[in-house]
């Protein structure tokens, strides 16, 4: 089985952040089925391998480029046209293509039907985030009514709704790192999270959506958006509640509701299992698997299916639109 090597602009400094955080993640799962290591390609650090010095050697057959960083794809899949590569898609949205060479790994369903759509002719696998074992529900007292992370929450959520809610009920804000977010979770009645603003701002969707899923798996009671990735597990009413529900009072009166009754709303276990790290091994291997045995084929045969390109398109639209016309004026 070939060597992985994960692309990263950096792993430190301004390139701190979820993303990265998910993705030296799956390198840690990855290290459990083959070698796999980091290689950085902004910003070099001791002692991680610099992608420009990497390419310096004479032969690199075995090993398969790993490139997540969605800004820098399309760069970095040119750069690397000659080498191995795979495509570890979080957010979709972004303005580029690729070529049907580059095999495409999703961390969410919603991102495996764009990718789907977008490169038919790609060979596409899906591979959830995992969820850590300590993020379960602990049965604490719960001190805290309302937990709400500043980053990446709406407007409308901080500035309209938590104030509202900071009269009625106990809130907590949280706009800085949490060493033990398990144990907040834990300690929460009820988590919001709206983030529909925040990706229409950037053009590209919520990936994952991870937080959501660590707040149900400890017991919280979750008002979320489902746009994006979130929408691959919420489902509101059975697990889940919907937030900026057509008015700010009706979101209060919802959430004060939860708050005060005995009735809860949880991720199945059967849900939660697909997340879980025994699932996310077992598909890495065979994901893996597959993805050798096509490099192996790549080397030796071109691809030869036609790409569905914005000229072909337009080509079998005009073809198709000829054909109804034909058949309208010249059948009869």
């Amino acid at each position: 089985m070939r060597k992985l090597y994960f692309l990263l602009p950096g792993t430190s400094g301004k390139f701190a952040c979820g993303g990265l955080w998910a993705e030296l993640k799956t390198l840690k799962l990855a290290q459990q089925v083959c070698h796999a290591d980091v290689v950085t390609y902004r910003q070099k650090e001791t002692g991680k391998l610099f992608l420009d010095d990497l390419l310096k050697e004479p032969n690199l057959n075995d090993v398969i480029f790993v490139i997540s960083w969605g800004f820098d794809i399309a760069q970095l899949a040119k750069k690397l046209q000659s080498y191995h590569v795979i495509y570890h898609a979080h957010s979709a949205g972004y303005k580029f293509t690729l070529p049907a060479n580059i095999p495409i790994v999703t961390v969410s369903r919603n991102t495996l039907g764009y990718w789907g759509q977008k490169s038919p002719n790609t060979l596409i696998y899906y591979l959830p985030n995992e969820i850590s074992p300590e993020f379960k529900n602990l049965s604490l007292e719960r001190d805290i009514d309302v937990l709400v992370q500043a980053r990446k929450s709406s407007a409308y959520l901080l500035k309209e709704l938590i104030p509202t809610l900071e009269k009625k009920c106990k809130v907590f804000l949280v706009n800085s790192y949490v060493e033990d977010l398990p144990g907040l979770f834990n300690r929460a009645k009820v988590y919001l999270y709206d983030s529909a603003e925040y990706w229409a701002q950037t053009g590209v969707s919520e990936g994952f959506g991870l937080q959501p899923m660590e707040a149900l798996a400890c017991g919280c009671q979750v008002f979320s958006s489902v746009n994006g990735g979130l929408s691959d597990y919420l489902d509101p009413g059975f697990n889940c509640y919907k937030i900026a529900g057509y008015s700010q009072e009706y979101d209060i009166q919802r959430i004060l509701q939860v708050i005060h009754s005995p009735v809860s709303l949880k991720l199945s276990e059967q849900v939660l299992a697909e997340y879980r790290y025994e699932n996310i091994i077992h598909r890495l291997q065979v994901i893996l698997n597959e993805l050798n045995e096509f490099f192996d084929h790549k080397q030796h045969h071109p691809g030869n299916i036609p790409d569905l390109t914005q000229t072909r398109l337009v080509s079998l639209v005009v073809k198709n639109m000829y054909n109804k016309v034909k058949k309208k004026y010249f059948s009869a």
